[in-house]
């Protein structure tokens, strides 16, 4: 019997005289996720198999380069963290920190978590982006990022989200790996089916790309569109249109403008990672139900510019027109017709912002805007996905 694919009425199964496997968290094409438990601490793991036979060399590569890349990526704080790898002649298993909440798809569509509210969907993506943040430091490039990649704990406080996943990752900076992860999450450049030869797109704002549609499904609930192509209408519209993201989705003005910066089919001008969390963090409001039910006149912070050119990188500080004194004529944030590179970004003072109870989530998934707008997180991927926790560093390997 494959013991990298037990059955389930063979479960429990003692492994490595020292974890209980107790059930199956999910399956994918190349491995079983098993719940565990340690029966000396009664610490709960999940336990990655990942099946040696029937694979070729270049698969070989691939299920070591996983654990390569996530053993080092694991040393983040927002990472899953790797326990132990334990080989044996059929597989090898990988010990994985155990995320009781489940994954992150599962939160938003069938939980309601996270939906109209902001503060809750702010944190969350602050801790997926620095885990990025920390990945891309490394090199390293996770190119299938999306819900079901992400993993969500309530340890040690709170809600805490855990990236996971890391088949596809890649230290190439340059890649020519077309198609790579999930559709609905890939950027434009990733998006070709039939390359030409020695084509070839950058894989950092790739990751930046999936990271803003992760953020419209943590805020909104949706995708913006299924397929980031001509051949998808929705995505055609946002081309023609600027502005029809706010058509279609509850979001303010301010938050709009970063979905443009991080939506910018030009992978060269697309938003980094340092600017993109500097504009979330000066965000007031992200979603149209968290605003206040009188308007407030808001406080604004005036920086000098040699201070606010400290908080940005060369390139960063290119789109921006700061002010230099309270006095200073500022453009309005809300106006449709600015663009990025005479945008004059207002800065809110820190300040207590009202606490609004979120909305409800939609009982019903039925919108006059379309199908498009209609479907929560594709099915597809529902119907597909599985619990993804994965490998890293060579840990200590203990015989069967």
């Amino acid at each position: 019997m494959d013991k990298c694919r037990m059955p389930e009425h063979i479960l429990p199964y003692l492994l490595a005289d020292r974890y209980t496997l107790t059930g199956i968290l999910g399956r994918g094409a190349y491995g079983v996720v098993y719940k565990a438990i340690d029966i000396y601490t009664n610490i709960p793991f999940a336990i990655k198999a990942l099946p040696k036979h029937g694979l070729d060399p270049r698969q070989r590569r691939f299920q070591q380069r996983e654990l390569d890349l996530h053993g080092l990526a694991s040393a983040h704080p927002y990472v899953v963290s790797m326990v132990q790898i334990l080989d044996s002649p059929d597989c090898t298993y990988v010990v994985l920190e155990f995320c009781e909440e489940g994954d992150l798809f599962t939160n938003i569509t069938e939980r309601g978590h996270f939906i109209y509210n902001d503060s809750l969907a702010r944190a969350a993506f602050h801790q997926l982006l620095t885990a990025v943040d920390f990945c891309h430091g490394l090199g390293i490039y996770h190119r299938d990022l999306k819900p079901e990649n992400v993993l969500v704990t309530s340890t040690p406080a709170g809600t805490v989200v855990k990236l996971a996943d890391f088949g596809l990752a890649t230290t190439d900076a340059v890649t020519s790996d077309f198609g790579c992860g999930s559709t609905f999450y890939m950027s434009p450049e990733c998006q070709q089916t039939a390359p030409k030869p020695y084509s070839c797109y950058a894989a950092a704002p790739n990751d930046i790309w999936a990271l803003g549609v992760i953020l419209v499904n943590l805020t909104c609930g949706r995708n913006p569109w299924k397929k980031a192509s001509l051949d998808d209408a929705t995505f055609a519209a946002y081309l023609r249109n600027p502005e029809f993201l706010k058509t279609i989705l509850p979001i303010t003005d301010d938050f709009h403008y970063i979905l443009r910066r991080i939506f910018d089919v030009d992978p060269k001008t697309r938003v980094s990672l340092p600017e993109l969390r500097f504009l979330m963090e000066r965000c007031p409001y992200l979603t149209t139900h968290n605003l206040p039910v009188a308007p407030v006149a808001p406080q604004y912070e005036y920086i000098q510019q040699e201070q606010f050119r400290h908080s940005l990188t060369p390139d960063e500080a290119y789109y921006y027109s700061p002010s230099s004194s309270p006095s200073s004529t500022v453009s309005n944030s809300n106006s449709s017709t600015s663009s990025h590179r005479s945008y004059h970004y207002n800065i809110p003072a820190p300040q207590q912002q009202q606490q609004v109870p979120a909305a409800p989530m939609p009982t019903s998934t039925t919108n006059s805007c379309g199908a498009w707008y209609s479907n929560f997180i594709p099915a597809l991927d529902l119907a597909s996905k599985y619990m993804s926790v994965q490998p890293a560093f060579s840990g200590v390997r203990m015989p069967f």
